[in-house]
């Protein structure tokens, strides 16, 4: 065996949230009579796999500097309260059946640049509650996705994991924490690097893991 865990990007690697962490994030901006800042899909596709103050910087620019992340941080909560609700049928297609067949070989594992109850929420709603080992977010670690790699590999004892991504970011991420990429083509980016690509979540079966 080639890697001794895999880990897990979720935003464009497990499924695709962006429509509905708009509305939640709307949600609280309307309440907030911001309507103005209101956010589509397709903005905040250039923006998943950043961590959460540059977010905030780049979604609130029009706002001075010090109210952007706390208002950034009502937004993801909300979004949290609207994902709970929303039954989140927004998986790639094959997540949980390729998921059960990698763990037959592999322990398995999330790390997000989201806020703290995100990974939980997605787990819980793609059903992979017996699948995923652990988890780490940019809300527990408050540090950038690399750090939070390595953070998790320490906890878990892991000595050679491969991470699942889409983004560039991800990719800086593995560079910054010495681990190999594997490049979820089917996401949100083009990244400069990978040490393999999958173009479906299926396709990891395929791979020399």
């Amino acid at each position: 065996m080639k890697y001794d865990a895999l880990i897990f990007d979720i935003d464009g690697t497990l499924w695709d949230s962006r429509e509905l962490v708009a509305k939640g994030y709307n949600r609280q901006l309307r309440k907030e009579g911001l309507d103005h800042l209101c956010v589509d899909a397709e903005r905040l596709k250039s923006l998943f796999g950043k961590v959460m103050t540059e977010i905030a910087d780049a979604l609130f620019e029009s706002l001075p500097q010090p109210e952007r992340y706390p208002l950034l941080q009502r937004c993801m909560a909300s979004e949290n309260s609207y994902l709970k609700e929303d039954p989140c049928n927004i998986g790639y297609p094959e997540v949980k059946q390729t998921l059960e067949k990698l763990r037959q070989t592999h322990r398995l594992f999330i790390v997000s640049n989201s806020q703290r109850g995100y990974p939980q929420l997605c787990i819980r709603k793609l059903g992979l509650e017996a699948l995923i080992e652990g988890h780490l977010c940019f809300g527990d670690t408050g540090t950038s996705k690399g750090q939070t790699i390595l953070r998790l590999m320490a906890e878990y004892g892991l000595k050679n994991p491969l991470y699942i991504g889409d983004t560039q970011g991800d990719y800086e991420a593995t560079l910054e924490a010495g681990i190999d990429f594997a490049w979820a083509a089917y996401g949100f980016g083009t990244p400069e690097g990978f040490a393999c690509r999958v173009d479906s979540m299926p396709e990891l079966l395929t791979i020399s893991l």
